[in-house]
């Protein structure tokens, strides 16, 4: 049975290669060479929302899938942008629209902000992130939660971008031992007792956010003896480590070089 720490380290032992035979997946090629082939035309908020392929993309690389149908409220977080600290993106608790927001900076930026590589290229490699996630989950979630946290925690400034996170807080909860029960305490509260118990800058440490991840899963595990897979690893990529990737795509990506370690 293969466990979320096993399968986790699998995955990570060679994250890059793990992300580049994901790219290389059928179905993510067809959608980024139509992301990086049209975003460009994007000048306004508006223009994003109402392009449903390329809407469905980015919400997607963001981790909003969830929240695809919110139309308004998407809206009001691109156009209100991440420099007023009073802005929609600013003020909801979950990070993930700060992301969004700063990434889709229309309020800075105006009608040339979808033309920057930098902008591509974080959305690009959001999308096969999630893709990643997405393909392990159906295998394991634990493994899925602790890719998850790896790839959020450069965002949490506070235990509040915890609170404001289901998944971010399920980790953390899972890996001290704190009780879901305190979701019914008062959010200040909840606050106090997550910090009491983790220093929130040690997740910007490479070593010491490994080390809590390796928490989680070894926890995850205790917790779920029956939830690993009775498979064996799925193979992510062939011996090439590079299955089906469309040369368009490849031109597409020249500049553009996936993340990880």
């Amino acid at each position: 049975m293969l466990t979320a720490t096993l399968y986790y380290d699998a995955i990570t032992k060679n994250y890059s290669k793990t992300l580049a035979a994901t790219a290389a997946e059928p179905s993510v090629t067809q959608q980024t060479n139509y992301f990086l082939a049209n975003i460009g035309k994007v000048k306004s908020a508006s223009d994003l929302i109402n392009n449903g392929r390329l809407y469905n993309y980015v919400m997607t690389a963001f981790g909003l899938s969830d929240m695809i149908n919110a139309k308004g409220l998407i809206t009001k977080v691109l156009e209100g942008g991440v420099s007023n600290p009073n802005s929609l993106a600013n003020t909801l608790k979950d990070p993930r629209y700060r992301a969004l927001a700063s990434v889709f900076n229309f309020a800075s930026s105006g009608t040339s902000t979808t033309s920057s590589t930098a902008l591509q290229q974080t959305t690009v490699n959001n999308y096969v992130e999630q893709t990643l996630e997405a393909n392990v989950g159906k295998q394991n979630q634990g493994t899925q939660m602790a890719l998850y946290f790896q790839r959020m925690a450069p965002s949490i400034t506070s235990a509040y971008s915890i609170l404001g996170d289901k998944t971010l807080l399920t980790v953390v909860q899972t890996a001290l031992g704190l009780s879901p029960s305190m979701s019914f305490a008062n959010i200040d509260v909840q606050a106090k007792m997550i910090s009491s118990a983790l220093d929130i800058a040690d997740l910007q440490i490479p070593a010491k956010l490994q080390s809590f991840i390796e928490r989680f899963t070894a926890m995850y595990d205790s917790n779920n003896t029956s939830a690993a897979p009775t498979t064996p690893l799925t193979p992510l990529f062939d011996n090439s480590g590079a299955v089906g990737i469309g040369s368009s795509l490849l031109l597409s990506l020249a500049d553009l070089k996936l993340g990880g370690s």
